[in-house]
């Protein structure tokens, strides 16, 4: 079980537009995943027009597609979803870190928030327990944590 859990409750945001970005690769897990974000959304009065929806082919391409959604100006955080489950060969290692080091880099070149919700499992089972319909659902947090970040951006503005 996880120590860390992103403030509930209701954010009092204002008018955010969410960009909500899951690989498609390993479906089974990041559509877990994109449940909880939505639900955590939901459940904080964003859903609608406030969150869009995009996929990408994998892991690997979530930092590009985080960019570009960033670029675009049209949303205040991003949500990054997907899982890699490690195999035989060095190829987890190098998606892992590449995805990673990539997130991290948009949210600060581009000063919005970008939720890691980025799954790094040793096998299927442990990421099905990190997408269900669940306490422990990755999805949901990275939603809770962007929803976190943007009511912290909030309020560095707005003090003087």
């Amino acid at each position: 079980m996880s120590e860390f859990r992103p403030q509930e409750g209701s954010f009092t945001l204002g008018n955010v537009r969410i960009a909500v970005i899951a690989a498609r690769w390993n479906s089974d897990v990041t559509d877990g995943l994109r449940a909880g974000a939505l639900r955590a959304l939901e459940k904080n009065n964003l859903s609608g027009d406030a969150v869009e929806n995009f996929a990408v082919p994998g892991a690997f391409e979530l930092p590009l597609a985080a960019q570009r959604a960033a670029r675009t100006g049209r949303f205040d955080a991003i949500i990054a979803l997907g899982c890699v489950i490690r195999g035989d060969t060095p190829h987890f290692d190098y998606v892992c870190a590449e995805t990673t080091r990539g997130i991290g880099e948009v949210g600060l070149r581009e000063n919005i928030p970008v939720a890691f919700g980025l799954l790094t499992t040793d096998n299927l089972q442990q990421a099905l327990d990190r997408a269900g319909e669940n306490s422990e659902n990755k999805g949901e947090e990275a939603a809770l944590t962007a929803l976190e970040m943007l009511g912290l951006f909030r309020n560095m503005q707005e003090k003087k």
